[in-house]
């Protein structure tokens, strides 16, 4: 029996973590505007594929209305949106990024959502209907309060 060999990481994956660095790097240099952060965010979407293209811009509708005060910013080359420390509170991965059956749109951890000892923090999405968009709105006002 030979040993198993270790595939390390995909290459979507260090696509994503070279995309971060150079994120990372752009906000070193200079703090991003929330106009400039959104001018990144559109070029992603603008990127990706249908139907990934479609729901990342409603998502984006979404938590431009539903809660104002966070800011676009991509990361990991994705859609994301920061609160006024510049922390992730939600973001959406497209399923052509990782050649995923669906998109995902999560929580980070600065995200005010805690429920008990246990609650959900990322949501498969293979489409967006009025049910889905009435969820995602309502989570992201809780996440900001």
């Amino acid at each position: 029996m030979s040993p198993k060999k270790d595939a390390g990481f995909s290459d979507e994956e260090r696509a994503a973590m070279k995309e971060r660095a150079k994120e990372l790097k752009a906000e070193a240099r200079a703090n991003k505007s929330k106009a400039e952060g959104e001018r990144d965010v559109l070029a992603k979407i603008a990127e990706m594929p249908e139907p990934d293209r479609a729901m990342a811009m409603r998502i984006h509708e979404l938590i431009k209305a539903s809660a104002p005060s966070l800011s676009p910013k991509t990361w990991y080359g994705m859609p994301a949106y920061a609160n006024k420390d510049g922390k992730v509170i939600c973001y959406f991965t497209a399923a052509s990024k990782f050649n995923s059956r669906y998109a995902t749109f999560g929580f980070n951890d600065d995200a005010h959502l805690d429920e008990g000892a246990m609650w959900p923090t990322s949501f498969a999405l293979k489409e967006l209907t009025a049910a889905e968009e009435a969820k995602i709105s309502a989570l992201v006002k809780k996440a900001v309060s």
